[in-house]
């Protein structure tokens, strides 16, 4: 009940927050605001009201030495939101201003449409994120092509709800800062905290953030061409994507002779480029990583209000090139048109950085490509300025050292690093998607050119820049980019299906070339996370709650190389989990992983004695038949050399502790 009232909180909150973003003189078409004040008031809301909590959290944990650290964030935040929220309706009521200001629809035809696209978004949303990630008879079931991404976030998810993490840490890499943005699972921790189930505290702020940003992202395309059906099909192409995997699938196997067979009976996504089949380019990426879609919500919504300076700029009578160096030259480009609104749009992409930091940088680079063609770019450079200065001071809280590693790296996964390979890696990864834009560009205006630009910025970034270790990371600028740029497929569809029968034939066998790969990849989906297809862990296990009730913030475990089970569950402080999570977020795990073989192959006590010591491990958990970077882990030093605290009940499992109590 209580996670219910946070939310209902934070969006009353966000609603009032984000009035002053959202106003009805600004709109240049007939639009309902009220498709864009519900996921601006969700947005804000959850950003301004979970940063609270945690803030306040954090300094009764660091500061006061407390305990339980969340009781005391979310009574006073919740309190005082309670309050503010008060004072801001009798305000109204003095004043005689109703709580929800102006019509919130105007277009009532328009409306029930809309209605009804976001109802049934809102219930298949629902549905996927509930397949892929629930708890049934106190079992937590977990889709096999997220589950991956799940074991570190519900880790760090439990690390807050059973635990004490602050200053934070990240799970499968204890004792060491946090790298990783963790405000989302910190948001379905405290939610888990306050008496939600686990997988509806995940869920629903997961179908929340991604129905608030699709439903942004329409509303942008119904304000760039002026119809719905570009809003409805957006969307469409925003699930399914566009590739050449399906339909070079389906000739390969035409040629064997078992094309049917092949379609009904796999299990695996199709793709020819290098990693492909993991699914770093369909809707699998927005079932596994949550945060994204909250981090979009914001970049969606600080983009939307950017529109105004862009369309400003575009809307001078100047000519081509006359009309270019206007905007870079002339006062008016650099003359602020609402310095206000920057500076708080701004403050907004700051405080998603531990939310989602690819969606922040993804957003200042669309946001860069605008500003060149903008009036007020003044304003651009504020809230690049804000967005910078909030995001390297969380950095300087949280993590230690250089928060990135930025180098050229060109070529991103293409094979052949050079012009044409990129060329041919963007066809048989998106098919004609992003080599077509070059022929829509010949329909299209300034203002459009101009949005193209700026949506295409984030993808150029992925093919030059290299910021964490791991250069597979980088495709989430172009699955970023990849839902903007929808907005023009879906204008080209919909332009072509008029009266003739000719045009309507070649919009649908556009939209079958944009969208089959994403239709399969969608099939994969649903097999791929059904019955037999799907991880497990005991939410009601003895070795969970033992753990959280016996190992604080400070201690450290040692174990196998776990990925997600009841160890993790817990939300204690691993040595080294699995390593590609640690090592992908920039963690030396090279350097753990040998240290922990030392330790589960020590044949001498005074070495085990150090190691365990200078790694400052404070449990070591011993599993039968258990490896460590394939090196088969050894038990009997460990239990001659240390107290046996814990063994489950199938005597499967024990846990030794290092250091005596004092």
């Amino acid at each position: 009940m209580l996670g219910i009232i946070y939310l209902i909180l934070a969006m009353l909150l966000g609603y009032e927050a984000s009035a002053f973003l959202i106003e009805k003189e600004e709109q240049k078409i007939s639009v309902n605001r009220i498709w864009l004040k519900l996921p601006a008031a969700f947005g804000t809301g959850i950003l301004l009201l979970t940063w609270s909590v945690y803030i306040v959290a954090w300094f009764f944990s660091v500061v006061g030495g407390v305990q339980n650290p969340l009781l005391y964030g979310n009574v006073i935040v919740l309190v005082s939101g309670t309050v503010i929220l008060a004072v801001i309706l009798m305000i109204k009521k003095k004043k005689n201003h109703p709580f929800l200001e102006g019509k919130l629809w105007e277009d009532k035809s328009r409306f029930r449409k809309e209605l009804i696209l976001y109802g049934l978004l809102l219930v298949f949303i629902t549905y996927m994120m509930f397949y892929v990630f629930y708890i049934r008879d106190g079992v937590l079931y977990s889709g096999l092509t997220v589950y991956g991404d799940y074991a570190p976030h519900t880790a760090m998810m439990r690390s807050f709800s059973l635990g004490n993490n602050f200053p934070t840490q990240y799970p499968h890499y204890g004792g060491a800062d946090v790298k990783y943005h963790f405000m989302f699972q910190f948001l379905a921790g405290n939610l888990e905290y306050l008496g939600l189930r686990l997988d509806f505290a995940y869920n629903i702020v997961s179908i929340g953030s991604l129905l608030g940003f699709l439903m942004l992202l329409s509303q942008l395309a119904v304000r760039i061409t002026g119809r719905f059906c570009c809003g409805a099909v957006t969307v469409i192409l925003f699930f399914f994507r566009s590739g050449a995997a399906f339909f070079r699938y389906v000739w390969e196997h035409l040629q064997t002779g078992d094309l049917l067979a092949a379609l009904l009976e796999n299990t695996s996504f199709i793709g020819y480029t290098v990693n492909e089949n993991w699914g770093l380019w369909n809707f699998n990426v927005y079932l596994n990583q949550r945060h994204l879609a909250f981090g979009l919500l914001i970049v969606t919504l600080v983009i939307y209000v950017f529109l105004d300076w862009l369309e400003a700029g575009t809307s001078h009578k100047e000519k081509g090139f006359s009309w270019f160096i206007q905007r870079i030259l002339s006062l008016q480009a650099w003359k602020s048109r609402n310095l206000e609104k920057a500076l708080i749009m701004g403050l907004l992409l700051g405080l998603s950085a531990f939310w989602n930091g690819a969606a922040v940088i993804g957003g200042l680079l669309i946001l860069l490509g605008f500003a060149i063609f903008s009036d007020g770019k003044v304003d651009y450079a504020v809230t690049a300025g804000t967005a910078v200065f909030f995001s390297f001071l969380q950095t300087k809280i949280f993590i230690r050292g250089s928060a990135m590693d930025t180098r050229l790296y060109l070529g991103f996964l293409a094979e052949e690093k050079n012009f044409w390979g990129v060329v041919k890696y963007l066809f048989w990864m998106g098919g004609i998607f992003f080599l077509g834009l070059i022929l829509l560009v010949f329909f299209m205006k300034r203002r459009e050119k101009a949005m193209l630009t700026g949506f295409l910025f984030p993808v150029i970034f992925a093919f030059v820049l290299l910021m964490t270790p791991d250069i597979n990371v980088n495709h989430k600028y172009i699955v970023i980019a990849y839902g903007f740029l929808s907005v023009f497929w879906a204008w080209a569809i919909c332009s072509l299906w008029g009266k003739k029968l000719w045009k309507k034939l070649l919009a649908v066998l556009l939209a079958v070339c944009l969208t089959a790969t994403g239709i399969y990849d969608f099939v994969i989906i649903l097999r791929g996370n059904g019955t037999g297809h799907r991880v497990t862990v005991n939410m009601n296990s003895d070795l969970t709650r033992w753990l959280a009730d016996h190992l604080g913030k400070q201690d450290l475990l040692l174990t196998p190389e776990y990925s997600m089970n009841e160890v993790t569950m817990s939300g204690v402080m691993l040595y080294c989990g699995w390593p590609y999570y640690a090592w992908s977020a920039g963690y030396d795990t090279n350097y753990r992983a040998d240290r922990a073989v030392e330790i589960y192959t020590a044949t001498d006590e005074s070495v085990l004695r150090s190691v365990v010591k200078e790694e400052k491990i404070t449990y070591i958990l011993f599993e039968e038949g258990s490896e460590f970077e394939q090196k088969e882990c050894q038990e009997a030093l460990i239990s001659q050399t240390f107290e046996k605290v814990y063994e489950t009940e199938d005597r499967r499992i024990r846990i030794y502790k290092t250091i005596d109590d004092e």
